[in-house]
C-alpha cells in the first residue's frame, strides 16, 4: 500500500511540473507578467486545451500573434475590478464556461482522492486484521486529513470566484438594459417593464416623447451638442416625472410609463415637464452663444387592461405626430 501511495504522489509531483512548465512557457512566450490572473487564466488555457478559452486563445494568435492583456480581460481572465468589470459579453460567455468547468475538474479531482482513500483504508483494514502494524492506518488518515483541508480551501475560492461572476455577470445584465448617453432604461428595459406591469394588470398610460427639431441641433452645432441636449431633456423627464418608468427609446425619442395614475394626472406631470424643458435657454458650453429654446412633443395615451404594446405605442405615436403637425412643443391626448 505504501508503495502504491508514493508512486502515485511521484506521478502528482511529475504531472504538477509539467503544468507548471507549459504555464511558464505560455506566459514567457506572450509575455505576460506572472501575476495570479494571467497566471490563472494560462493554467486553465494548459489543463483544459478542448475548452472555450483555449480554443479563443488558438484563433486569436493564429499566425504568432501575441496576447495582451487587454485580450485576456476580453476572455473574461482576472478578477472583477474597476478595469474588467465592462467585460464584453462574449468574455463573460468565456468565464461562466471556465468556472463551470472549473468545478467540474474540482469535483472529479475530490471523487477520484476519496476512491483512492477508500481503496487504500479498505487494504489497510485488512492488514490490521492480519496483525499489521496501526502506523500506516495513521499516516493514511492523515494524509486524507491533507486532502480535506485542500478541497476545502479550493471549494472556498472557487465560491467566492463564483460569487464575483455572478456580480459581474448581474452588472452586465443591467448595462444591457441601460441607454449609456442618458443613463436611462434602454428599449428592451421599456419593453421588460410593460410587460411585467400588464402581467400584475397595473393601470398605464404610456407617453412617446420627441425632442423638436432635433436634426437641426445636429446639424447646426454638432453631435457633441446634441448629446447634451439629450441628457439634459433626459434629466428634466426623470425629475418631472419622479417615480414613473422614463426610458430612451431611441435617437431623440424618450418613453415614459405613468404607473397607477389616470390620464389627467399623467397629462399634468408630462405637461410639467415639457414647461421645464420650454423655459430652459441653453448655451455652448465652448462660446457661451445662446442655443435657444429647446422643446419636445408628445403623445399620451392610457392603455386598456391586457391590450398589447404594440398597439399602445402606435396609439401614442400617432397622437406625437398629431402634436407635431399642430406646431410642435405641446402633448396631445386622445
Amino acid at each position: 500500500m505504501g508503495l502504491a501511495r508514493s508512486t502515485r504522489l511521484v506521478a502528482a509531483e511529475d504531472r504538477a511540473a509539467q503544468v507548471f512548465d507549459c504555464v511558464r512557457a505560455f506566459l514567457t512566450l506572450h509575455r505576460l507578467s506572472a501575476e495570479p490572473a494571467h497566471y490563472a487564466f494560462a493554467y486553465d488555457v494548459v489543463c483544459n486545451p478542448a475548452g472555450v478559452i483555449a480554443k479563443s486563445v488558438a484563433t486569436m494568435t493564429e499566425g504568432g500573434i501575441r496576447l495582451s492583456a487587454r485580450d485576456i480581460e476580453s476572455l473574461g481572465g482576472g478578477t472583477v475590478t474597476t478595469a474588467t468589470a465592462g467585460a464584453s459579453p462574449d468574455g463573460l460567455v468565456a468565464q461562466t464556461q471556465m468556472q463551470v468547468e472549473g468545478f467540474t475538474d474540482m469535483v472529479r479531482s475530490m471523487r477520484a482522492e476519496t476512491a483512492d482513500f477508500g481503496r487504500d483504508l479498505a487494504a489497510s483494514a485488512t492488514a490490521l486484521q492480519g496483525g499489521a502494524s496501526s502506523a500506516d492506518m495513521i499516516r493514511l488518515t492523515a494524509v486524507m486529513l491533507d486532502r480535506v483541508q485542500s478541497a476545502e480551501a479550493r471549494l472556498q475560492a472557487a465560491t467566492s470566484e463564483a460569487d464575483q461572476l455572478r456580480a459581474k455577470l448581474e452588472e452586465a445584465r443591467g448595462d444591457a438594459r441601460r441607454d449609456p448617453l442618458t443613463g436611462l432604461p434602454n428599449r428592451r428595459a421599456f419593453e421588460e417593464a410593460f410587460a411585467e406591469h400588464t402581467v400584475r394588470g397595473t393601470r398605464l398610460c404610456l407617453a412617446v416623447c420627441d425632442v423638436d427639431r432635433f436634426k437641426r441641433v445636429n446639424d447646426q452645432f454638432g453631435h457633441s451638442v446634441g448629446d447634451r441636449v439629450l441628457k439634459a431633456i433626459a434629466e428634466a423627464l426623470s425629475a418631472a416625472c419622479e417615480g414613473h418608468f422614463v426610458a430612451r427609446y431611441g435617437g431623440e425619442e424618450f418613453v415614459i410609463l405613468f404607473a397607477n395614475v389616470d390620464l389627467a394626472q399623467a397629462h399634468t406631470t408630462l405637461e410639467s415637464a415639457r414647461l421645464t424643458v420650454d423655459a430652459k435657454r441653453y448655451r455652448l458650453r465652448e462660446t457661451d452663444m445662446p442655443l435657444g429654446a429647446v422643446t419636445f412633443s408628445a403623445g399620451l395615451t392610457p392603455a386598456e387592461t391586457g391590450e398589447l404594446l404594440g398597439a399602445v405605442f402606435g396609439r401614442a405615436d400617432k397622437l406625437l405626430y398629431a402634436a407635431k403637425d399642430s406646431g410642435r412643443n405641446q402633448v396631445r391626448l386622445p
